[in-house]
């Protein structure tokens, strides 16, 4: 069977004006990525990414850890298929009414704007922010304009589709993309519901990778959310 490798994008800029940029901790835990596939001398054939900076920046830490070693990192392609699912236009387009009528909301979204650090900031919002995407996927929250949950999820799996039947026989790939495409991967192997699904889109780590084997019309969850090569606690995140 062959491996793919999904890996959730190391750590972006959030609380930035430009979010879709490596922080100076993602850039750390890209390199260490690589110099952890390296080390254990993992040759993949083909490599992709999604269409954003975070994606390629990630991809691109872990090639130079490669030719660091003097192996070789195939060229990658990007693929729009694994693109994030649009989470922060639902939070911008809902929140301003959502504060007018609904006050555990409001609440969420005060305790956002009083936090008194960046790291309760962090918490704070990550709160909000699955509080008002549960709604969404629930069907309790309308947003005009955008990409459903259900297309998002047929969106990924068309990409795994696309991408994976031009592989050869028993070939390893990777996929740097974010949490979303690899929760809507996970889905696809263990048939998940909607609702379970986006709550595994919450749990990987930023530059934790998953791991799949697939065989034609076969696609099985082998790993998931592996961090091990993160072995400073400083370097674990989740945004």
């Amino acid at each position: 069977m062959g491996r793919v490798f999904l890996v959730r994008h190391a750590q972006a800029s959030f609380l930035e004006p430009d979010y879709d940029k490596l922080s100076a901790t993602g850039e750390t835990q890209a390199r260490v990525l690589g110099e952890y596939w390296a080390r254990h001398r993992i040759a993949f054939d083909r490599v992709c990414t999604g269409p954003r900076v975070r994606h390629r920046d990630t991809e691109n830490a872990v090639r130079e850890a490669y030719a660091a070693h003097g192996l070789n990192f195939p060229e990658s392609a990007a693929l729009p298929e694994f693109d994030e699912f649009q989470g922060d236009i639902v939070l911008e387009k809902s929140l301003p009414h959502l504060c007018e009528t609904n006050e555990h909301i409001r609440e969420l979204e005060a305790a956002v704007r009083t936090a008194n650090s960046p790291p309760q900031r962090r918490r704070n919002f990550q709160k909000l922010f699955e509080t008002v995407v549960t709604m969404w996927v629930k069907g309790e929250l309308a947003v005009d304009g955008v990409e459903s949950w259900q297309a998002f999820l047929a969106r990924v799996h068309r990409g795994l589709s696309q991408f994976l039947s031009s592989a050869g026989k028993s070939e390893t790939c990777a996929i740097f993309t974010s949490g979303g495409p690899v929760a809507a991967s996970v889905q696809l192997a263990l048939h998940l519901s909607h609702e379970q699904t986006l709550k595994v889109a919450w749990m990987p780590r930023n530059c934790s990778y998953s791991e799949f084997l697939f065989s034609g019309d076969r696609f099985t969850l082998s790993t998931f959310n592996s961090f091990q090569h993160l072995d400073d606690p400083t370097l674990l995140t989740y945004r």
